[in-house]
């Protein structure tokens, strides 16, 4: 049900809510499709059914020819009913994967819904097939719609890496990390700008090759790049590394404060940010100039999807004008968004959780001019004249920082002026 919070006053001013019930939100599978093509010689191998997989390709878009980096190992009915060893038929599956590609050094047994109704023990499977595999490191995580929503499966990924990382020397200088998948481009672009600031071991995780992963230890300053990666933070700060506090790089304004924020752990002067961040602060706000007016005043309800709310509802009120009536989100870890939450306005409703028919409810009664939620929800909402923004693009699409400042506006202007021409 749904319940106001007593200590919005502690909470940055936001009329926090929490809910229980019915939810509306993809499984943590769908993270595949970003991870996969993140770290280039690693595979996927979902353990679950046929239905697992239709998702799989269907989120994907993977066309017939293509040669991905997941696929499924199916649980079919036979397995269910304990007719079958799924131990010995994983092994078979693995083995005859990492024949036909010898590039995999890395294997992820992905845990689903089936595997999971089973107990099927994917932690020993891995470890089995770690010493059966030779040169190839298998690990496992779950992506179970039981266990995780959406973007869950990415933090379920890299947490399965964490103990894994080398160990960074104990006389080492510090080092900077930034934690979350990335687009290259993204990724190079930080690179450039850190390197402008004096900071020259910076350090990505996941990275680019499974035999490229960055050292951690007690001299390591991480900065989250995504708000969900709760249990990656736990994992990192169980090995010593250190969170650096920081809004996250969506916008001009959430950009400035992510790099400050280690430009202050690093002791960056003034200055010297100045110049190293000026031209991309400038080149963000005449990207983002235009949107002003198309997404000015205009009313926006998010339905809890992506863990990125809150993030994307700051960026949307402060750089763009818009008018927040309701900001849903997963999950709200008051730690890792207390920047964030700080930005928003006073009296943002933030509701953490989800009862589906009551937001439902709210969301038709306030009649937004944006919606942004699950392809689920976006169908229906379609079609009772209410324009609709999928959440899960804003996580295919490259975002963060200055030169994306403009491309994050327009995924969200895009639906308001498909709607202007439909009306006509």
């Amino acid at each position: 049900m749904n319940a106001p919070l007593s200590n919005t006053a502690a909470c940055g001013g936001i009329d926090l809510h929490r809910e229980d019930g019915q939810r509306a939100v993809f499984c943590g599978l769908t993270g595949i499709v970003w991870l996969h093509r993140k770290i280039r010689d690693a595979f996927f191998l979902v353990v679950g059914s046929r239905t697992c997989a239709h998702l799989i390709q269907s989120a994907a878009g993977v066309m017939i020819f293509a040669e991905p980096r997941f696929a499924t190992a199916i649980i079919d009915e036979r397995d269910l009913a304990g007719l079958a060893d799924c131990n010995d038929e994983l092994d078979r599956v693995a083995a005859r994967l990492i024949e036909r590609r010898p590039d995999i050094k890395l294997l992820f047994l992905v845990g689903s819904c089936p595997s999971e109704v089973i107990k099927l023990d994917l932690s020993r499977a891995a470890q089995r097939l770690s010493a059966k595999l030779g040169p190839v490191k298998v690990l496992n995580y779950s992506g179970s719609g039981i266990e995780t929503t959406f973007t869950e499966g990415e933090d379920a990924c890299l947490a399965a890496l964490v103990p894994d990382l080398p160990a960074e020397a104990a006389d080492a200088a510090p080092s900077l990390l930034v934690v979350g998948a990335l687009a290259d481009v993204v990724e190079d672009q930080f690179l450039r700008l850190f390197s402008a600031m004096g900071i020259a071991d910076v350090r990505f995780l996941p990275a680019r090759h499974a035999n490229a992963m960055p050292a951690v230890g007690r001299n390591t300053r991480y900065l989250l790049a995504q708000p969900f990666l709760a249990a990656t933070a736990r994992a990192l700060d169980e090995r010593g590394a250190k969170r650096l506090s920081a809004p996250f790089p969506l916008g001009a304004e959430g950009t400035t404060g992510w790099l400050q924020a280690a430009a202050e752990a690093f002791g960056v002067s003034d200055a010297t940010f100045e110049a190293a961040t000026a031209a991309g602060r400038a080149r963000a706000e005449t990207a983002l100039a235009p949107y002003r007016e198309k997404l000015g005043g205009k009313r926006v309800f998010f339905f809890p999807d992506s863990q990125l709310e809150v993030p994307l509802s700051r960026f949307l009120a402060r750089e763009l004008g818009s008018v927040l009536v309701e900001v849903g989100t997963p999950y709200l870890h008051r730690a890792h968004l207390s920047a964030e939450i700080e930005l928003l306005p006073e009296g943002t409703r933030v509701t953490e959780g989800q009862s589906l028919d009551e937001q439902l409810d709210r969301c038709r009664a306030a009649r937004p001019d944006l919606t942004v939620c699950g392809l689920g929800l976006a169908n229906p909402l379609e079609a009772e004249g209410l324009a609709t923004k999928w959440s899960i693009e804003l996580l295919f699409t490259p975002v963060q920082g200055y030169e994306q400042a403009g491309d994050l506006a327009e995924l969200f202007a895009r639906p308001l002026a498909r709607r202007a021409l439909l009306e006509v």
